[in-house]
């Protein structure tokens, strides 16, 4: 359990961009009178860290929709800019609103977002992504109170190393066959990037955690969701393209902790989400295993794993339409540092998980009459 002082509490849910308003109640996703579906409210939240570069485009994205009826950029401590570039759409357009978040990450930092939107249908924006301009209101027309829905994870580069590593990313062998990354078709899954769903069942079961990695809130939080009842899709007709790390040793990092965290939900839920974490842990321990032979034996083993490994490294770069040396090394990264970072977290033993930000959203705000949504009045420095 998180626990934080009144004070603190205070500092995590205070508004500053606009003086205190009175929040008007959602309409229903379902009209009374006729029993047809309609279109639900929408909130769109986003947790960002230096995002100048793309936080236009995220806001206004997000703006396209009629039905959206707030944006919560939920900032942690950026230092480029980003924060006087949401301040300048806030003072055009009165959905879009900031708030601090003290934590920096993601996971606190949408919990928070959630607590003080005002849709009943939450839509989770990323700053590192790019996205057709009717995304927001193709997954408000998806809407269904137990559906969470996304589009697949897409990659694009705008330099030689994350145009590889994007290259990479659209190559089942590199990154493995998850239907979220490759679904040409609608179709239901285990997780999703991104997503859109109801915001009164995200409340219900507990919104993200946060883990020591700093990743897997996603794979997470939709393990929760299917456990609850409720289905996950991926529908490819919602396009977006994730910028990769320009960088080799960004993206070692970055993928070292993917593999720390499929490891920390093993320790916390008793099971991987599914079994393809696997295949670059088996390559790590058949490397090292190996290696150690090959010192004091026979290289033989050695080469027959390295071998098998390097055609299939091969096999990608060989598919990647540009930078294809490139594309190879980034290959070896993904499958090294996910490898590695997995066994890593294994043997860390079990990691301490908590959940911040989901003070401001409590079960009292779901219990209001004829509400299927918290609504509250919201001050700059009144806690939600």
């Amino acid at each position: 359990a998180y626990e934080e002082s009144e004070a603190t509490r205070d500092s995590h849910n205070q508004r500053i961009d606009s003086p205190a308003r009175i929040l008007e109640p959602p309409g229903t996703p379902r009209s009374v009178s006729s029993g047809v579906m309609t279109s639900p409210t929408a909130s769109v939240i986003v947790a960002v860290l230096d995002e100048a570069e793309n936080i236009d485009h995220v806001i206004e994205t997000a703006l396209a929709s009629p039905n959206v009826v707030d944006v919560v950029v939920a900032d942690g401590g950026s230092t480029d800019g980003t924060v006087s570039r949401v301040m300048a759409h806030a003072s055009k357009d009165p959905r879009v609103h900031l708030i601090q978040n003290p934590q920096r990450g993601q996971s606190a930092g949408l919990n928070l977002a959630a607590g003080l939107a005002e849709g009943t249908m939450l839509i989770r924006l990323d700053g590192h992504t790019t996205y057709d301009d009717d995304y927001v209101e193709r997954s408000i027309a998806q809407w269904q109170p137990d559906l969470a829905i996304g589009g697949p994870m897409r990659g694009i580069g705008s330099g030689p190393w994350s145009t590889a590593v994007a290259n990479a990313m659209g190559d089942p062998l590199a990154i493995g066959p998850a239907r979220f990354r490759h679904a040409t078709a609608p179709e239901d899954v285990d997780t999703v990037y991104l997503g859109a769903f109801a915001r009164s069942r995200y409340i219900a079961i507990g919104g993200y955690r946060t883990f020591p990695s700093g990743t897997v809130e996603d794979a997470d939080f939709y393990a929760r969701w299917r456990a609850a009842g409720g289905i996950v899709r991926v529908d490819p007709s919602l396009r977006s393209w994730y910028h990769p790390r320009e960088t080799w040793r960004a993206m070692w990092r970055q993928y070292l902790r993917y593999g720390r965290g499929k490891a920390e939900l093993v320790w916390v839920n008793g099971r991987l989400p599914s079994w393809r974490p696997l295949a670059p842990a088996v390559l790590v321990a058949a490397l090292t295993v190996s290696g150690v032979v090959a010192i004091i034996g026979p290289p033989l083993p050695l080469a027959i794993v390295a071998g098998s490994w390097a055609v299939a490294v091969l096999a990608v770069a060989l598919r990647a339409p540009s930078r294809r040396l490139r594309t190879a090394a980034a290959v070896a990264t993904m499958h090294l540092a996910y490898g590695t970072g997995l066994w890593a977290g294994l043997l860390s033993g079990r990691p301490h998980v908590v959940t911040i930000g989901m003070e401001a959203a409590t079960d009292e705000d779901l219990s209001r009459p004829g509400s299927t949504d918290p609504k509250r009045e919201v001050g700059p420095s009144e806690p939600s």
